[in-house]
């Protein structure tokens, strides 16, 4: 499905949100930007996709910045457009549940629109946990759960009616942007995904509600006492 839809999918995701995802990633990027300035911060871009997000760390970072995805389409989609913009990003094809990482190793993590798409919340969650470096930060911007009833119901038709249609049209897959709604639908709202953060090991964990609670910014760190004593 996602191979798919890799040759449109960024146009696809602007226009479906009418490009209210590129303030959501701005203030991910300003919430990461002192570690990001650091010289040999090692940095992550999970699920990656075609590169959007990873590539916006980059013109920040001094370091490297690691991308990875599952999906083949998306990572030669993110190369090439890391060789436009004069990057040579690394990438790297590999599930999320089972990172080719050894144990605290990065600096950072981030995960964009993607770890909805993990078939284990928990298990993804320690898998990360795992990797990082102490104090390290998690940071998950997902789509969330409007709390106020007017924008949950709109949000609600919105997704389940419009976007299918729209996002099918224009990228190509219908079941692409049907399975988009029901993954939301189906992903804990934002306090829930906070207390899971909590459980699998993170000691300090806030989050932010964007646009009315339509997305939602997690972050989460690992405390220097954990990873000693692991």
């Amino acid at each position: 499905m996602f191979a798919r839809i890799a040759p449109r999918y960024d146009f696809a995701n602007h226009l479906l949100s009418f490009n209210i995802d590129r303030g959501w990633r701005k203030l991910l990027l300003k919430r990461l930007e002192p570690i990001l300035k650091r010289p040999h911060a090692k940095i992550l871009d999970l699920c990656c996709g075609t590169g959007d997000v990873l590539l916006e760390l980059q013109e920040i970072a001094r370091a490297p910045v690691i991308g990875l995805d599952f999906c083949h389409p998306m990572l030669l989609a993110a190369g090439q457009k890391a060789l436009r913009k004069g990057f040579r990003a690394p990438l790297i094809e590999a599930d999320a549940l089972r990172l080719p990482i050894p144990d605290n190793t990065l600096d950072a993590i981030t995960i964009s629109f993607g770890f909805r798409n993990l078939a284990n919340y928990g298990a993804g969650l320690r898998e990360l946990y795992r990797v990082l470096n102490p104090p390290g930060v998690l940071a998950i911007l997902e789509f969330s759960h409007p709390p106020g009833l007017v924008m949950h119901a709109a949000y609600g038709l919105y997704s389940r009616v419009l976007l299918p249609v729209i996002g099918g049209v224009v990228s190509g897959s219908r079941e692409a942007y049907s399975y988009l709604p029901d993954s939301i639908r189906k992903f804990p709202d934002a306090e829930n995904l906070r207390k899971m953060m909590q459980a699998a090991g993170f000691d300090e964990t806030k989050y932010e509600l964007l646009t009315g609670g339509i997305a939602a910014l997690h972050l989460g760190w690992k405390s220097p006492s954990r990873g000693a004593a692991e």
